[in-house]
């Protein structure tokens, strides 16, 4: 079949080279405009466009692809059309071009976790297991048929940014499975149980904020679910520092938030026991382990995180 591909970060990149090395054809890509820049201010293309480029395929970027991609994708000659985190919301219009559609390539177990940051919002809510669901896109936010989709286990160390990887190459090979069954109308839609459907939104920067006066298993959830981005993140003294590989500690270690040094770990109380600091970095400082930050500093007596 002839493809139009629509997508923009890393997380697409995994499905649009799965489409090039498949039977199907990829005839044009879409990409959101370049936003991101260097540390010089030059514009950076997206990672959609980078791979699209390379393999000689034409991207087009719009601003309101509503209003100004509409021309282009009809004269795509596409069969369909499949999205990974494009990042704008189709009109009807576009939805009725393909003689079968729109798919989306969506990193949750729908209906569970609609809406932008599916990945993140599974770790951070102590989800046991998540997916990749491949649906047909309608009118509204991810709330079209199931074509297909597939259950990974999240580990209990997995971070964010490390279930994305893996998530992206499940959906890479799901995809390219639904698009040879549907090629031979081999896939009858399941309508989702609106009963059961939740959304989630963007992440803030403030998600990042440690609250220990929570429980551990609920402070190491959040901590992986924001690593990457936006990153956790514990207030001392007024500054805000950066924490990384948080784990669970036995034992009372004295007021939510107090921080203790145990044989050379850091660990910080919290509502049930505490939870170990593997790394931090303060303001204007490098990331270090807690090792390493312990033989060249020390925190003052009675110091805690708010």
């Amino acid at each position: 079949m002839k493809v139009v591909f629509l997508g923009t970060p890393e997380f697409a990149v995994a499905s649009l080279k799965a489409l090039t090395e498949s039977d199907h054809e990829v005839v044009a890509v879409v990409s959101q405009p370049d936003r991101a820049r260097d540390r010089k201010g030059n514009l950076l293309p997206t990672p959609v466009k980078t791979f699209a480029e390379q393999n000689g395929i034409k991207v087009y970027q719009f601003e309101k692809i509503r209003t100004e991609g509409v021309d282009v994708l009809k004269n795509a000659g596409a069969d369909v059309m499949v999205t990974a985190a494009y990042g704008q919301i189709l009109s009807r219009e576009i939805l009725q071009i393909a003689p079968l559609g729109v798919i989306n390539v969506h990193a949750s177990l729908l209906p569970k976790y609609r809406g932008s940051a599916p990945i993140q919002w599974a770790v951070i809510n102590g989800e046991k297991e998540t997916g990749i669901t491949i649906m047909q896109t309608d009118i509204g936010i991810d709330n079209g048929a199931v074509l297909a989709s597939v259950k990974t286990l999240i580990g209990e160390t997995e971070t964010a940014g490390e279930l994305t990887e893996r998530l992206q190459n499940i959906g890479a090979k799901l995809l390219t499975d639904t698009l040879d069954l549907l090629s031979e109308n081999k896939i009858v839609p399941v309508p989702q149980d609106e009963s059961a459907a939740t959304k989630c939104r963007m992440l803030e920067k403030s998600d990042g904020h440690l609250d220990f006066s929570c429980g551990k298993r609920e402070i190491v959830c959040r901590c992986n679910g924001v690593t990457p981005f936006p990153g956790a993140y514990g207030v001392l003294n007024g500054e805000a520092v950066k924490l990384g590989k948080v784990l669970p500690a036995e034992g009372n270690f004295g007021n939510c938030g107090r921080i203790s040094v145990v044989d050379d770990e850091i660990i910080v109380a919290c509502k049930d026991g505490g939870v170990k600091i593997g790394q931090l970095q303060f303001p204007g400082k490098k990331m270090l382990a807690a090792k390493e930050f312990l033989r060249g500093h020390k925190f003052d007596e009675g110091a805690e995180f708010v």
